[in-house]
Formats: structure tokens, C-alpha cells, sequence
């Protein structure tokens, strides 16, 4: 799955001032990715406010980003909940055949012991005819998948293929780095310690901040991918500001006011998310005035 190291983004959904999906938005979110050379995309994960979506938006957003990439990039597909007969359901009867790899969030709300989430994850593995990326997001799920339910995993599920490591706790980061199976994928799952993870190991980020300003933050990546970390180290301070602005009020509330503000599309949410400040928004457009990006 080299395919899948490097820069992943999260798409937004964006919509129009009436709360309708706009599609042409998310052609120009998508374009902007290549553009910029990030190196994967996902799509449906939880920055795209797929909580607010209907069944039918889901699948309207899912078939306009495979067709805009066009096969140019690997796009992965969030798939997860905390309804397991479900997932499996959606697993064996959606047709994935665009997809390169599954992002599956681990159960929230129901606050499932580590042996629950085990079985959860290793029930979806068994049916998955896609590769599985476990998601670890404690702060939204109500639960931190441990770096020993991790590896178990990663040994007992030949399918399940790598990490997106949200726990902000670069030292479990570099537990699961440490004891991983060869070939298994941890993958940042916040933008601040993306660098940080590929400094210790890691193999890139799966990043919300990469849509809004994705030449140097993909440049970034590559650098410490390469090994050049004092290049990759002078464009994460740069960019460490922008992502404490864009989470400041919420996600993805920050980052559409940061697309807004360079004319990728509009910063409307859906409630019970509410845009972003006008403080919020002037203090991004200083920033990316400032910076020039």
C-alpha cells in the first residue's frame, strides 16, 4: 500500500447558502488537491459532515469525487459507525470498486471495552474485500483504541493495513510505530503532528489543513518522507499556525472559511455546526495573506 504513504486529505462537503449540496465546489476542492500534489484523497470521512448527509447526498458526493479524480489518485472511503451488522452490510453490498482502501472510525457513543473493539474491527476484516484503515479518534468516539488492540489487530487481519493515529499522544504514536508488523501503516491523523509521526517512523498524515493550503503542506510531508527534515521542519512552523486557526472554532467550520477565503467554495455548514466567526475569518486572512499562501 505505498500508494497510500505520504499526504491524504479528508474532503469537505460543500454546500451552497441554501444547505444543497454543491458539487461544482467539490470539483474545485478536489482539483485544488492534485493541484497541489497531495497524494490520496478520502472521501465521506467525518470532516465531510457525513453525520448531516442523507443516503442519497452520500452517494451524489461519493460518485461526483470518482468521477472529477478520474482514476488520477488512490481515493479512500469512510466507512464506519457504531452499528457493526451495519458496516457489514455497507461493506458487502455498495459497490467499491473506485476505492483503493477503507477508513473505518472506531465505535463511538457506545464506548465499546478494547475486547469490543477487537471483535468490531476483526468482524469488518472478514468481509472486507478492501483493505481496512483503522481511524483512533478518542476526542469524537468517546474511547482510545489502544496500541495493543492495534497490533493485535494488525497481526491476526492480513486486510486491516494501517492506523489513522488521532489520539494527539505522539508517544502512543510511536508505541504502535514501535511494535507494528511490517508493512503496517500509521498514519497521522492530525496535521500539527504530521511531521512528528514521520520523524519517529510514521508513514504520512491523513490531513484537513492539506485541502486549504496543499502545495506546502504535501511539500512538507515529502521532505520528511525524504528525510529532509530541516526543510519539512521550516514548513511545519510556517503551517502550524493555520492549523490552530482552523480548528480553533471547529471542523470543518475553520477549514471552509480557509477554502472561502481563497475561493475554492462557499463556508457553509450544516447545523448543528455553525461558521466560523468573522474573527475567526479575518484572522485566516491575515495569516494567508501574510504568508502568501
Amino acid at each position: 500500500m505505498q500508494e497510500l504513504k505520504g499526504t491524504g486529505v479528508a474532503l469537505v462537503t460543500p454546500f451552497k447558502e441554501d444547505l444543497s449540496l454543491d458539487l461544482e465546489g467539490l470539483s474545485n476542492v478536489i482539483e485544488n488537491c492534485i493541484a497541489g500534489g497531495v497524494d490520496y484523497l478520502v472521501v465521506m470521512g467525518t470532516t465531510a459532515e457525513n453525520a448531516t448527509l442523507t443516503e442519497d447526498e452520500k452517494e451524489k458526493v461519493v460518485a461526483k469525487a470518482i468521477e472529477v479524480n478520474a482514476g488520477r489518485l488512490p481515493l479512500v472511503l469512510g466507512v464506519g459507525g457504531n452499528n457493526t451488522t451495519r458496516i457489514i452490510q455497507e461493506l458487502t453490498e455498495k459497490d467499491l470498486s473506485a476505492f483503493t482502501a477503507i477508513l473505518s472510525v472506531s465505535p463511538y457513543y457506545n464506548r465499546p471495552s478494547q475486547i469490543g473493539i477487537y471483535e468490531h474491527y476483526k468482524a469488518l476484516a472478514s468481509v472486507s474485500k478492501l483493505p481496512i484503515i483503522l481511524y483512533n479518534v478518542p476526542g469524537r468516539t468517546g474511547s482510545n483504541v489502544l496500541p495493543e488492540t492495534i497490533i493485535r489487530l494488525a497481526n491476526d487481519c492480513p486486510n486491516i493495513i494501517g492506523v489513522k493515529e488521532a489520539a494527539g499522544d505522539i508517544t502512543q504514536m510511536m508505541h504502535i510505530i514501535k511494535d507494528r508488523p511490517s508493512n503496517f501503516l500509521v498514519i497521522s491523523g492530525d496535521d500539527v503532528l504530521a511531521l512528528p509521526t514521520i520523524s519517529a517512523g510514521g508513514d504520512g498524515v491523513i490531513s484537513v489543513l492539506g485541502q486549504g493550503v496543499p502545495k506546502p503542506f504535501s511539500k512538507m510531508v515529502k521532505e520528511g518522507l525524504n528525510g529532509n527534515f530541516k526543510e519539512a521542519y521550516a514548513l511545519h512552523y510556517q503551517l502550524m499556525p493555520a492549523a490552530d486557526l482552523i480548528f480553533a472554532e471547529g471542523n470543518p467550520a475553520g477549514i471552509k472559511a480557509m477554502l472561502a477565503q481563497k475561493g475554492v467554495c462557499s463556508d457553509t455548514v450544516r447545523l448543528p455546526l455553525v461558521a466560523a466567526s468573522m474573527s475567526l475569518r479575518a484572522n485566516i486572512a491575515t495569516y494567508l495573506n501574510d504568508t502568501g499562501l
